[in-house]
This record gives C-alpha cells, structure tokens and sequence, in this order.
C-alpha cells in the first residue's frame, strides 16, 4: 500500500482578487477569534506581497510578518495601516441579539465587515 503525500496547502493562491479577499476576510471575522482574523490578514498581506504592504502601511516587514503571525496581540493602529494599505476597511455594524427584538428595538441586517475602498 503506498502513501499518498500532498503538497502543504498555501492559502495565498486562492486570493488573487479583491471578491474573494473581501468574502475571505468576512468569513475570518464571522469566526469571532482576533488571533484567527489576524492571521487572515497576514494571509492576505502576503497574497499581495508582504514587502509592497508594508512599504504602503508605513510598517517595518519585519514587524509585520511578526504583528501578521496570530502568535502575540496586534495593535489597532497596526491593523488600520495594514488594511488601508490593502484597501480593505472594517466596518461596525450592530449585532441582532433576541433580547433587542424583544425590547422593540429589532435590528437591521447587518452590513459586511469589510469592504473594498
């Protein structure tokens, strides 16, 4: 019986445009975990060449590929130089919870998080 071996799977070669970078970005929030999102981030920067990111963040390559790990927390401010160098920005938009159609107060559907500029 022989082994199959598979080559490491690169999520980078599946964003090569801005739809599927945008819908991948919202699926990493819907996830709710900061440390997964980031490393979504850092997936991106590097579909779109971590040098070039960096240069137009105004961050050190260095820094962002250690910021970009998911490994250690990531200042906000770091985040915004990241995404607006990407183009992408985050939007805020409310959660519908039971307890605020309850109260009258019924929500609309929410927007994406992230949006191309």
């Amino acid at each position: 019986m022989s082994k199959e071996t598979y080559a490491p799977w690169d999520t980078t070669e599946i964003l090569k445009n801005d739809k599927i970078i945008v819908e991948y970005l919202q699926a990493a929030l819907e996830e709710n975990d900061p440390a997964f999102f980031v490393k979504a981030v850092g997936n991106v920067a590097r579909a779109k060449g971590m040098t070039q990111v960096a240069h137009n963040g105004r961050v050190g390559r260095q820094n962002l590929y250690k910021a970009l790990s998911g490994k250690r927390d990531l200042r906000v401010s770091t985040l915004m130089k990241v995404l607006d160098s990407l183009g992408i920005q985050l939007a805020v938009v409310p959660i519908p919870h039971k307890d605020t159609e309850a109260d009258g107060l019924a929500l609309e559907p929410a927007e994406p998080a992230c949006t191309r500029v």
